[in-house]
């Protein structure tokens, strides 16, 4: 078994900065974890006490059954690929493969047998008797990949892996990434900050800000159920529309109001928030330029700043009551810039939040 639990985990710099200060989580074995969240909110310093190149400040980690806190990284049968491939210029695609297992003393026909297998996998059987310099960017991260292979981890440690390469490399990398997941059947802990790669990537994703769990879910429950403001808009790209909005009673139900939009919508969530102003999030699919859509008076009628064409369907940047909007239409019923479009919101899409909060109070 190689799950991993963190157990009131404190991490603290000698300088008294605190960056991790009490984190709870547990990844199961076989499991493929993705640490997301912007730059500085701990999730590179969760992986690197992982491996034990972090010290741990209080509390415990565990790999499997045993508390690795005090374990020299060596000892934690863990691979890392790191962000600049850490690679040896000197040595052949092969040498690199094969060097940790010759440091261990491993018979030379193990050896061999090891790093073509992992060669045959990743595609590298051509490029074993290159140097790095003469290979892509994509090919140097499957040398990367090639050479924790051989070693069997029971944890794959990934920072950051692909941030190095072209889009489309990264598109061919990540599915290569999952799909050697799946093969290898064996816990894969990666580190991104581009919410794509964890979106398409990961078992369950944990988003990550100052250190803090905000929300530790599959891609799909992230997306659709946001726990805050701060994942709701984290998570999608567009990101979803933020819009402040007035609480009002309406007959037995509730409407939400901004500009000269009046939204209903039902909850009895929003009760305690009569007269209050609330934060509404609409992803961008959410705005509906289709006339099926239009008629129960939850439409808006929105300025185009900015009209971009993505071919299929258009980005429309908005203006609405002061408010910065971005929707995601199809193309032919998109207009352009300078002119107005009307828009249909899908309530049965709508996210709520309280505004001193930020907490999620309905969707």
């Amino acid at each position: 078994m190689a799950g991993i639990t963190f157990k009131n985990v404190v991490k603290t710099y000698d300088n008294g900065v605190t960056v991790v200060p009490d984190l709870n989580m547990e990844i199961k074995d076989k499991e493929f974890v993705v640490l997301v969240g912007p730059s500085g909110c701990g999730k590179s310093t969760t992986l690197r006490m992982i491996a034990g190149l972090e010290s741990i400040t209080s509390g415990d980690m565990y790999i499997g059954d045993q508390r690795m806190n005090s374990v020299p990284p060596k000892e934690r049968n863990i691979a890392m690929v790191f962000q600049s491939y850490a690679l040896y210029p000197h040595m052949s695609v092969y040498k690199n493969m094969a060097f940790a297992l010759e440091l261990a003393k491993t018979p030379k026909d193990e050896i061999d047998k090891k790093v073509h297998a992992a060669a045959e996998i990743l595609g590298l059987e051509p490029y074993l008797d290159r140097k790095p310099k003469a290979l892509s960017g994509g090919q140097r991260q499957r040398v990367a990949l090639g050479r924790a292979m051989v070693r069997n981890p029971e944890v794959f440690l990934l920072d950051e892996p692909l941030s190095n390469l072209d889009a489309k490399l990264r598109t061919e990398m990540r599915s290569q990434i999952s799909k050697l997941h799946k093969q290898l059947g064996t816990t894969f802990v990666y580190v991104t900050h581009d919410q794509t790669e964890a979106m398409t990537m990961g078992d369950r994703i944990c988003v990550m800000k100052d250190g803090v769990i905000q929300q530790f879910d599959t891609p799909q429950n992230l997306y659709d159920t946001p726990c805050n403001l701060f994942v709701a808009g984290f998570i999608g790209s567009p990101q979803m529309n933020f819009i402040n909005a007035k609480v009002e009673k309406e007959g037995e139900g509730y409407v939400l109001c901004f500009g000269d939009a009046r939204i209903k919508m039902n909850r009895r969530e929003l009760a305690p928030y009569v007269g209050k102003e609330v934060i509404c999030g609409v992803r961008p699919e959410d705005f509906h330029a289709e006339p099926q859509f239009f008629g129960e008076g939850n439409e808006i009628d929105a300025y185009i700043d900015l009209d971009e064409m993505m071919g299929s369907e258009s980005y429309l940047y908005l203006n609405y009551a002061g408010q910065k909007l971005v929707t995601r239409v199809p193309a032919r019923y998109a207009k352009k810039a300078e002119e107005n479009i009307k828009l249909a919101i899908d309530t049965e899409k709508l996210h709520v939040f309280d505004k001193d909060t930020e907490l999620t109070i309905c969707q």
